[in-house]
């Protein structure tokens, strides 16, 4: 009995280890991508300017355009939910007839996670989702932001006119008529 238990000890830590190993290499390279917001000396809000290139859950990278008219961004497992709830019934080219991209940030989530249940979820996605792996990305954006919930932001030439906050559903379904 004590050698199975060691058996079955030892396999799950190799099983652990090799987890490790496997999904715990990250593949974003920082020097591909970028986050700029103007003015440089004061918080991102109405009235800033944006500019970005980020991958998207198969690395492949987006530029922020001037014919994206909204930008959705997601700071939290909740927040998360929240839109892939909402996305559930619609149809792939909902993102796209809107102009909007999503942004969701993962800075903050461990790679071996990330790879290993995060990130084959968003590959499940019937579009694309753009994430912020940089920790100063993900603070610039959040800076006087409620992150808590989903941030819509409306954009005229990348330059920031409103910005909108949705707790639930309901209020993003709102927010996106």
């Amino acid at each position: 009995m004590k050698k199975l238990i060691l058996a079955v000890i030892a396999i799950v830590i190799l099983g652990v280890g090799a987890l490790f190993a496997i999904n715990g290499q990250s593949n974003y390279d920082p020097a591909k991508y970028s986050l700029e917001v103007t003015p440089k000396d004061k918080p991102f809000d109405v009235g800033s300017t944006l500019n970005f290139k980020l991958p998207d859950q198969f690395d492949k990278p987006h530029h922020l355009t001037s014919d994206i008219k909204k930008v959705m961004f997601v700071f939290t497992k909740a927040t998360g939910h929240i839109f892939k709830t909402f996305m559930a019934d619609k149809d792939k080219k909902f993102l796209n007839e809107r102009n909007m991209l999503v942004v969701a940030d993962v800075s903050g989530m461990p790679t071996v996670i990330l790879n290993t249940f995060a990130m084959p979820d968003f590959q499940k996605s019937k579009y694309p989702v753009l994430l912020i792996y940089d920790k100063n990305m993900a603070k610039r954006l959040k800076e006087g932001k409620d992150a808590n919930k989903v941030v819509l932001l409306t954009l005229n030439n990348n330059k920031v006119t409103k910005i909108e906050y949705a707790k639930d559903e309901k209020e993003l379904a709102k927010l996106l008529k």
